[in-house]
């Protein structure tokens, strides 16, 4: 992979007692993350942490493909001589505009899973003063998600993910982001946390454990994700759903038919690909996951990293195989708009090097208001009832850090 971009990593760890010189990854990647503003973007992966600030560059929307558009951008901010990325979020209809730039300055730090600091307790929300609409009710998903399953009884489709969400109205408070972002990402800092722009006024927040795929000179990661439960506080209850959960013959069909999706898109561009017969478990403070790591050479060196993103997205995953019909489905059984719910965030610099995850556990920060969502996999063996339950522990994640609960 190409050096990290843009400006050297950041000398951010603090002084050691007794003038001792402290490991570098030390309070390196937690100062970033402390640096964090309303308006900058962030992005803390398990490679790296990344801040971005001031734009130089927008991608502009238009109807030539997405890759190509951030190629230019970024050849055309490369005429000063600097190195630089593109950062930011695509929405899950590819075909809206997506909230990328070409950041002014970008400070690169280790990632956060490998500073020590990050295990400090990062303060306790104050909990008070949230107002929950969910929309739609839980009733309502769970009629949503049989109906899905009479359409699949009938052979219209063998999956769908249908979503619900939750607006935390905060009486004219507006969220605190920054201490937001920092429970978040210190409660999951081996995921994939971040803080985007999205719109004037907007901000996507988050913390998903789901890589959709990453570019290291010529080696491509996938890493999907379906098939899940909540996670127990009691330890036992806790092993016994994940040993459950790897023996689950509905979520093993429900995994196998997203590694099935990712495969034959990423195929095309691969001179050879390994993908594992069995899926592993891959756990976040709220829920365990099906998880599958398909790695691959890339045939062409100039195909980059978004390019094989935006032939995946969206993956049967977030989405539904088949794909038409699993879209007609969502927007017959799904009152609202997903947004960039579902989309994808990342990062990727001129080389076509970069990391594209999959835009889940996140809410969308506006005036004095989170809209947050959740959804899950439905496929013919699926049950509402353990469904909208999925929906409800995967909305911990950010209920948790916002002092809220349904």
């Amino acid at each position: 992979m190409s050096p990290d971009p843009a400006v050297p990593a950041a000398s951010v760890a603090p002084a050691a007692p007794g003038g001792a010189v402290p490991h570098p990854a030390v309070g390196a990647a937690t100062a970033l993350l402390d640096a964090y503003r309303p308006g900058d973007r962030f992005l803390s992966t398990p490679t790296r942490t990344l801040l971005a600030e001031g734009v130089l560059l927008d991608v502009p929307h238009g109807a030539g493909p997405l890759p190509a558009r951030v190629d230019s951008v970024l050849a055309a901010a490369r005429q000063d001589g600097a190195r630089r990325l593109v950062i930011g979020a695509i929405p899950f209809d590819a075909d809206r505009p997506a909230a990328l730039v070409v950041p002014r300055t970008v400070r690169s730090g280790p990632p956060l899973v490998s500073d020590p600091l990050v295990g400090l307790p990062p303060g306790e929300p104050d909990g008070g003063g949230w107002t929950v609409t969910e929309e739609p009710s839980a009733e309502a998903y769970g009629r949503a998600v049989a109906a899905a399953v009479a359409r699949m009884g009938a052979g219209e489709l063998e999956k769908v993910v249908l979503a619900r969400t939750l607006e935390l109205a905060g009486a004219g408070r507006e969220p605190e982001l920054a201490a937001l972002l920092g429970r978040l990402a210190r409660h999951d800092p081996s995921g994939y946390a971040f803080a985007l722009p999205t719109g004037p006024g907007r901000t996507l927040l988050g913390a998903s454990p789901e890589l959709l795929v990453s570019r290291r000179g010529g080696a491509l990661v996938a890493n999907p994700l379906a098939g899940s439960v909540p996670r127990s506080a009691d330890l036992a209850e806790d092993v016994r759903r994940a040993a459950g959960l790897l023996e689950s013959a509905k979520d093993l069909y429900e995994h196998a038919v997203v590694v099935d999706g990712v495969r034959a898109a990423m195929a095309p561009y691969c001179s050879g690909l390994d993908v594992p017969e069995r899926p592993t478990l891959v756990r976040t403070a709220a829920m365990w996951h099906l998880s599958t790591t398909v790695t691959g050479r890339l045939v062409d060196p100039r195909t980059t990293a978004l390019d094989v993103a935006c032939a995946l997205h969206p993956t049967p995953a977030v989405c539904g195989t088949p794909a038409a019909e699993a879209r007609r489905a969502i927007a017959a059984l799904e009152p609202f708009d997903r947004g960039f719910f579902t989309g994808v965030v990342g990062w990727q610099d001129a080389d076509g090097d970069g990391e594209w995850v999959v835009t889940l556990r996140c809410a969308e920060a506006f005036e004095d208001r989170l809209r947050l969502y959740a959804g899950a996999g439905v496929v013919a063996a699926s049950d509402a009832a353990a469904e909208t339950a999925e929906t409800a522990a995967k909305f911990r994640t950010f209920l948790r850090a916002v002092g809220a609960s349904l």
